[in-house]
């Protein structure tokens, strides 16, 4: 074999490599999981401006979404952009909020997450694909207080990974996984 055979084997090898790699990366973006970056304060103190996380896709293929799950959706308003927040209302339930609280069918929310009140007066029922979602900073998050429930169709899937910063600072809890919210609602 000469230098020239070598050569085109070498780029060709190269070639090969590349485009098995991009074949991957698609599916892993498309099917698995995709990155997002959190950009403002609407879900301080769970996430902070910044942050690099990841969100999974499989899950809501297989199971159903629940109540206290972060997602990540398509913004009803703007649909350039995605949204995070936290699943608070499943489809059927009764929505209210008054005098700074969350009621889910009459039952108060227990969240131990917000350090804020709710702001807002809204009583509401959702329709079968219908999510009420809120940010964890109640005064700094536009959600479905100001634009209505979400769709399911809108949702592109679970946050389940900070992966940036790798390490706990002042600013940042560092790299983690995030976990479902326990709720309290009395039956």
């Amino acid at each position: 074999m000469n230098y020239k055979e070598a050569f085109i084997a070498t780029i060709k090898e190269i070639i090969q490599t590349a485009l098995i790699s991009l074949g991957i990366f698609l599916f892993v973006y498309v099917f698995l999981v995709q990155p997002h970056r959190v950009q403002g304060v609407s879900m301080v103190s769970s996430f902070e401006n910044g942050e690099l996380l990841l969100t999974e896709k499989i899950s809501y293929k297989v199971s159903n979404i629940q109540r206290g799950d972060i997602v990540v959706f398509e913004a009803p308003v703007d649909r350039k952009a995605d949204f995070i927040k936290r699943i608070i209302a499943l489809p059927g339930e009764n929505v209210e909020i008054k005098e700074s609280k969350v009621f889910i069918n009459g039952s108060q929310l227990a969240e131990s997450y917000i350090f804020s009140p709710t702001e807002g007066a809204i009583n509401i029922t959702l329709e079968r694909d219908e999510f009420f979602v809120l940010g964890d900073n109640r005064l700094a998050s536009s959600d479905s207080r100001s634009f209505g429930s979400i769709k399911r169709k809108s949702i592109k899937g679970k946050v389940w990974l900070v992966y940036w910063p790798i390490v706990r600072s002042n600013n940042y809890d560092g790299a983690r996984f995030i976990s479902h919210a326990n709720y309290s609602i009395p039956d």
